[in-house]
């Protein structure tokens, strides 16, 4: 019985993890259509899965004088994601909830920049869901 009760346990597991991944695969693909042809990835896909009101937080380095878009999505539709951005004394430089959760943001420093950006769910979509991050700078 208790053979069992481990083998099921470890396939619970399995399983979870594998349908985690593959939302978290698809809410990818969504949000790699708003790079588009005009901006290259930066090669990482931040990802986080959150439950709630957790809050995943990612940092990235932008350089000065370069163009770059930040895609933000969870689950299969747009606008559940709410992500903001914050310079290293913890000013707020951008957040999408002014913009009604928008995708994607498009901007540029004049000099380079360290920043936070934190994600988490809107409160009026899903309970969970794989918080995926995309950076592409124009080309």
């Amino acid at each position: 019985m208790r053979k069992f009760l481990v083998i099921t346990l470890v396939l619970c597991g399995f399983f979870n993890f594998h349908n985690a991944n593959a939302q978290c695969d698809s809410t990818t693909n969504m949000c790699q259509k708003h790079l588009g042809t005009n901006y290259v990835s930066d090669g990482q896909v931040y990802r986080a899965l959150l439950i709630g009101d957790e809050t995943a937080e990612f940092h990235a380095t932008f350089f000065g004088g370069t163009t770059y878009r930040i895609v933000g999505g969870s689950g299969v539709s747009e606008g559940n994601l709410i992500f903001s951005m914050y310079d290293i004394e913890n000013n707020l430089l951008f957040t999408n909830n002014d913009h009604k959760n928008i995708p994607y943001w498009d901007f540029e420093f004049k000099s380079t920049i360290n920043c936070r950006i934190e994600g988490q769910l809107d409160a009026l979509g899903e309970a969970s869901g794989c918080a995926v991050l995309l950076i592409g700078f124009k080309r």
